[in-house]
Order: C-alpha cells, then structure tokens, then sequence
C-alpha cells in the first residue's frame, strides 16, 4: 500500500460515513450538465456518491473532481467511482479482522498499580497539611536562589487532601503529564518545565497584587498518567481533579497535551454540577472534532465534553482560532451550538482591545463561574515554539496576559489549565517562561478577587503614574529623598560624610 494510501485511508476513517457511503448536505455542488449527460445511466448510489463528503476528499474539491471525470468516458467514470466507494467501505470497521477494543491483560497483579494511592502507613506519621522541601529557610523551591526541589511557583508541597483541607489551601497546582492524545509528542515534560523555570511566583506590577503572598498555593505532585492509554488516564485525572476541588481549592493542571480539558472538565461537573459553569477555550484550534476513530484526543475534547453535557455549547467561549482548521463545518456547528468564538480574522476586523472586552462580557453576562482551558498554541510561536501544533499570527504576551488576569480577577473560576508546553521542542527556555507567566495572570486574578478588587481593568496607579514632580518634591521636603554617599560601594559599610 503506497504512503498516499495510507493517509487517504486514515482520513477516510476519520469521516462518519453513511452505510451507502452517502452524506447528506444542505449545500450540495451542481454537477456539470456534461458530466451529468455521462452518469445518468449509473445506479442512484453511485451517482449520489459524486456530491458526497468521501468523493470531495479523494480530490481536494468538487471542482477538482468533476474536472477530472469531464475527460473520461461513462465506464471510466463508474470504474472510478467504485474504486472510491471500495476504498471507503475498505476503510470502515470490519468486525471479523478488526479489534474493537485494546485488550488488556485484566490478569495482571498490577493491573491498577499504576494509580494505587501510597499507604499512609508506609511514611512516618506527621500532621496534615502542606509542607516546605527545601533544606535552606529562603530557599523555596524555584526561587531566586534555586535551593531546594522545583515546585510550582516555588509554593510548599500537598500529597494528599488531608492536607489540602488542613492547609485550607486557595489553588492546588498538579501536572498531568499526559502524552498520547496528541499526534506529536512532548507535550509530558510540561510539568516539570515549568517547575523549573521562574514566572509564575512573584507581584504582579500591573495590579501590584502577590499571589503569593495572598493566596495559600500547593505544588499538588503529577497525577499518574498511563502513557500508553489517553482513555485510562483521563479516567484517572478525572478522579484527581474532582478531588482537588471537593477540599475547596481550585485546581490548576499543568499539561500535558489537550485531551486533559475533557477529563478536566468532566472532573469539575462531577462536582460542581453539570451545567454549572462555562469554559473560556484559548487555542488556534476549536478542538470539537468528532467522528474519529478515537473518542478523546487533543483535537475532540470540547465536542466530547459538549456532547456528555458536561458544560453546554452556549456557556463556551473560543478564543485565538486560526490557520486551516476549523473549515465551514466546525463554525458551523459551534453556531448551532451556542458556541461563541473569536478568531483572529475577527480581530484583524475590529482589533484586540475590542475583541477583547466582548470576550470579557461574554464570558461574565451567564452569572456563570468559569473553567479557563488554555492550550498555548494560541499564542504566537515566537512566544511559544514549545509546542506541538504551532500556528503563526497568535496572539502575544502583551494581548494574553491581561485577559486571563481579567477573566481571573472578574469572575469566579473553578479551575485553569494550560497545556501542549513541548518544552523539547524549545532549545531556549522563553516557552516554559511565557506558560508560567500565563498562569501567574490567573493567579493574580484569583489573588484579586481574595483581596476585594472588582475593578474591571484595574491597575495600580504606583505603577502607572510616575506623579512627577509632586511626590519627588514631596518626599525631599519630607526628607525621604536618598542621601549621597560618595564612599557607597567601596568596600565596608561607611557612615555618610556630611
């Protein structure tokens, strides 16, 4: 079987094809008179097939596949026509030489060791709640002076929910280093990327708030992927996201590839209620793909949790949409679904700032809380080139920072998530960097709301109004102002000359 073959069977098994291989469309092409004078003694199935989704796919477009057949003779035409409907019956499941399911060895003694919570007893007794584990006493982990072990945001360790709801903990911070939804790999070393490198502790200048300081954070571990099955791990995450959130903390997961918003979702309405909230969706991809062979991959977790009612279509908020997918069909149905989105064409249109306080409102007019899921292809691969399916003309920091600070800070949240960081894909370090100061934003939002700030937009005005010359006149009155010290820095520590 040749390469083009091959893909054009995987694609073909990708489609939701009828038993007579035949898709209804409302917007069916026109078949060329001279065309239609050659098939008109062909059976009803076979000229059917013609203005079909599978025929349009063998040649890219309706147009280039009935160019193709003006030249050939009535019995070439049902020639070709059968070797493509062959292909498409080739490409369906046959119960007699195709497996169903992925058998697994249900007799193994580890079957479920992979996720088996450790005993308590097997650790010295100690008192619930979160712990520091880092030897030196402004050493944390991920701090300025790197003692310690990594962790998120450099904040002390949970293990259990003991010590969650011990440590009446604000946002426990997990990894999901999960790898097999995505078609290219790398997306499991994101965790530990981002444990490593700085941004996501610390003040924030624009509001001058410290999530850090006003909210109780945990590096909650990585939840235990199974790396060869996408389906028994978002079974898994699932249990762990609910299990964050019934201590009250908000669970922040750190990817891991796209295939976690399901779980992650899904995890939050077990909770929460189904219904209950609605998802703001940042990515170059609308990720509701259906119809493949798989029921969960990173290109199908918002159908998947649309289609189980997880949360409905009308509380879905896109954001950053861009490059060769979605097609007509995918806006299509994300409008008959309720689904508002804001591609970059509409921002192209009516620029971001605009674009940007529609989203805002949208995502605060349900009364809703909110889950924010972002995948970090929507930024612009000069901010992200970690990441597996990058597309150009994204957004950038300057445009992605305030919005997840705003809808942080604006609406009350049940969770965040940021996946697909491949930080193997990245020989420099600015992708792990940027993921970290996306979700420091969201942070500082969660940190806002703690503090009382409702102030849609707010920013401190210490940092954006220098009030020159009144406070440098005022402080030298006051005398506040810095002393001159000629002898400063020269060794020991002198007392001023005057």
């Amino acid at each position: 079987m040749t390469f083009k073959r091959m893909a054009l069977g995987a694609l073909l098994a990708a489609t939701v094809i009828s038993s007579a291989a035949v898709i209804a469309q409302s917007d069916k092409p026109t078949i060329p008179s001279a065309l239609e004078a050659k098939i008109k003694d062909l059976p009803k199935a076979k000229r059917e097939f013609l203005t079909s989704d599978p025929a349009e796919m063998f040649a890219g477009s309706y147009d280039k596949l009935f160019e193709r057949l003006a030249t050939k003779s009535p019995q070439e035409i049902d020639a070709y026509i059968e070797a493509m409907m062959d292909a498409v019956a080739a490409s369906k499941f046959n119960a007699k030489t195709d497996m169903a399911a992925i058998p697994l060895d249900t007799d193994n003694e580890d079957f479920n060791g992979w996720k088996l919570r450790r005993p308590s007893g097997l650790d010295p007794k100690r008192e619930a709640g979160p712990f520091e584990l880092s030897y030196y006493a402004n050493g944390r982990g991920g701090g300025v002076y790197g003692g310690g072990i990594a962790t998120f945001a450099g904040a002390p360790v949970a293990i259990f929910p003991e010590d969650l709801i011990a440590g009446k903990v604000d946002v426990a911070i997990v990894g999901a280093p999960l790898d097999m939804g995505s078609g290219y790999r790398g997306a499991k070393g994101g965790p530990s990327a981002m444990r490593t490198q700085y941004g996501a502790g610390g003040i924030d200048m624009y509001t001058m708030v410290d999530p850090s300081k006003e909210l109780k954070i945990v590096d909650y571990g990585d939840i235990a992927i199974d790396n060869m099955s996408t389906e028994r791990t978002v079974a898994h995450v699932r249990e762990r996201v609910a299990e964050i959130a019934r201590t009250g903390a908000l669970p922040f997961i750190v990817g891991g590839d796209h295939s976690l918003e399901y779980s992650d979702v899904a995890g939050l309405a077990d909770v929460h209620g189904k219904g209950s909230f609605g998802v703001v969706h940042f990515d170059s991809h609308y990720d509701a793909g259906k119809g493949g062979v798989h029921f969960i991959t990173h290109g199908a977790p918002v159908y998947r949790a649309v289609k189980e009612g997880h949360v409905l279509g009308k509380n879905y908020i896109q954001v950053g949409l861009r490059g060769p997918w979605p097609e007509k069909e995918g806006f299509e149905w994300m409008r008959d679904n309720g689904v508002r989105y804001h591609a970059m064409p509409e921002i192209e249109k009516n620029g971001w700032a605009a674009t940007m306080e529609r989203a805002l409102k949208e995502a605060r007019e349900s009364g809703k809380k909110i889950f924010i899921s972002f995948d970090v292809d929507v930024l612009d691969p000069a901010f992200i080139p970690g990441t597996g399916t990058p597309v150009p003309g994204g957004l950038t920091m300057r445009e992605a920072i305030p919005i997840v600070r705003r809808l942080c800070a604006e609406n009350e949240l049940v969770g965040f998530e940021i996946v697909e960081l491949a930080p193997v894909l990245d020989p420099t370090y600015r992708s792990a960097l940027n993921a970290n100061f996306i979700m420091h934003a969201c942070l500082t939002g969660v940190a806002m709301r703690k503090k009382g700030i409702r102030q849609a937009g707010f920013l401190s005005d210490l940092t954006t109004d220098h009030g020159q010359p009144f406070y440098g006149e005022k402080a030298a009155k006051d005398g506040k102002t810095e002393k001159v010290d000629p002898t400063y820095g020269r060794g020991g520590r002198r007392r001023p000359t005057t």
